[in-house]
């Protein structure tokens, strides 16, 4: 652990005196909060809106001012003062997020009323753009300009632009408004492709790096298009997106500023998939080198089908090759008699640890987009059945982990929410340990990094 005072260096830059930082924003007051709970240079960039309100940071001023600070904190680290910086070619997923009929939203209220209309908004999407470890370029009024892939690159940038979109459309209706005010919505354009970022124009603090390339106004160009409430995005995004989402085919489009119609396709949500290899459809070459750990698995399955359960750990630098050694067991085994549980975790639900459970539990039991409450009620008690005999006593506690209503067949819940959290602890290990009973039992969890 390091103390607030000095965050360790970041990939080997200068310290930066945290007390300080928060001094220069005017917020030492927060300092405190900031040591009590452990926030170092690991978890600064990450913080969220949500976060530093457990933090005591109320105010929303204070937030986005935060949340501002900290996008271009890795920014200012990596180049201190700005100096010897250099444009750089590289991919980059550009979302543009407009406000449906601002004109007519500034007119109709008092500048200071739409002012703080406007600050929220910003913050709603400053925050979001942020958890999905993306970079909010710019606000041009009602305007949000953000990047995923700088000043940090991630594999999954278009996945992470793509649900950033979501979310904020969603989160945008929530914004705060006066009373007698229609719920604001908003629109999102994303596209991807190659640009030159990094060049310094403007001054002072208008100052800020621009992004050269037809990417960024053809996303500016895909919002302009989108319904209220919607994500339309670029040829390039879908392509990255494998299966990972429902999409609507917009057909190609006719821009203003491009010679060529443009096939857009409208993002309607995510769909769940058991990896990002069934996301990205199948392989094509084979596994090479990793005999001697396929080897080692087969051995401890042999002791699994005689009674004796294993824990394999699978564990190395991202991009070695773990996910693609536990899939090839998994084809190994697939002839053979047995039940598979894999379950995927993900970054984008760091504050959901039983995320990845729900997510299985609903791709397994068939869920549908248009189903019912109702119907899924039912179909998540024939699912329950395939391991337990006491079906009408786990389902409402599994009901409850889904957020299913559950009072017109079971009556209402009589447990806290602490003993509730227990019950359903104690419930997925019992529907684990029916599977086993039944049959060989191989689970799969897959932990992927922020």
């Amino acid at each position: 652990m390091y103390p607030l005072g000095k965050l360790r260096p970041l990939g080997g830059r200068q310290d930066v005196d945290v007390a300080q930082w928060l001094r220069s924003l005017g917020l030492a007051q927060y300092e405190q909060a900031f040591r009590d709970n452990a926030v170092d240079a690991d978890i600064l960039p990450r913080l969220t809106g949500e976060d530093l309100k457990e933090l005591g940071v109320h105010a929303v001023g204070h937030r986005r001012k935060l949340l501002d600070a900290i996008s271009q904190l890795d920014r200012s680290l990596a180049n201190p003062g700005n100096i010897g910086v250099e444009a750089e070619r590289r991919q980059l997923t550009v979302m543009f997020c407009d406000l449906v009929e601002s004109t007519t939203l500034a007119s109709t209220l008092d500048p200071e009323e739409y002012r703080a209309v406007l600050s929220a908004y910003h913050e709603a999407c400053s925050g979001i753009v942020a958890e999905c470890r993306g970079y909010v370029a710019k606000y041009m009024g009602d305007g949000v300009l953000a990047y995923f892939g700088y000043p940090q690159a991630h594999e999954d940038d278009a996945v992470r632009a793509v649900r950033a979109g979501l979310a904020l459309a969603e989160e945008v209706g929530r914004v705060p408004v006066p009373f007698g005010v229609d719920p604001l919505r908003a629109r999102v354009g994303i596209a991807t492709g190659v640009v030159v970022v990094g060049d310094l124009v403007g001054a002072g603090a208008a100052q800020e790096r621009s992004v050269v390339g037809e990417t960024p106004n053809l996303a500016a160009r895909l919002q302009t298009l989108a319904a209220p409430g919607a994500v339309v995005i670029a040829p390039a995004t879908w392509r990255l997106l494998g299966s990972g989402f429902y999409l609507d085919d917009l057909g190609p489009q006719n821009l203003k500023g491009f010679a060529a119609p443009v096939g857009l396709w409208q993002v309607l949500g995510p769909r769940a998939v058991e990896s990002r290899f069934e996301a990205h459809g199948t392989r094509t070459a084979s596994l090479v080198g990793r005999a001697e750990e396929l080897r080692l698995l087969a051995q401890r399955w042999e002791q699994v089908r005689g009674g004796d359960g294993q824990v394999a750990l699978l564990s190395g630098e991202a991009g070695i090759g773990k996910s693609r050694v536990a899939r090839e067991f998994r084809d190994h085994v697939r002839p053979e008699p047995h039940t598979e549980v894999q379950c995927q975790c993900s970054p984008f639900f760091s504050n959901s640890p039983l995320h990845s459970f729900v997510e299985r539990i609903e791709r397994d039991a068939g869920f549908r987009q248009d189903d019912t409450p109702g119907e899924r009620l039912v179909k998540l008690e024939t699912f329950l059945a395939q391991a337990t005999d006491d079906v009408l006593t786990v389902a409402p506690v599994f009901a409850a982990m889904l957020s299913l209503p559950t009072s017109d067949r079971y009556g209402p819940s009589p447990y806290d929410p602490g003993q509730q959290r227990e019950l359903m602890m104690e419930a997925l290990i019992g529907y684990l340990l029916g599977l086993a009973r039944r049959q060989p039992l191989l689970r799969f969890c897959r932990k992927l990094e922020v």
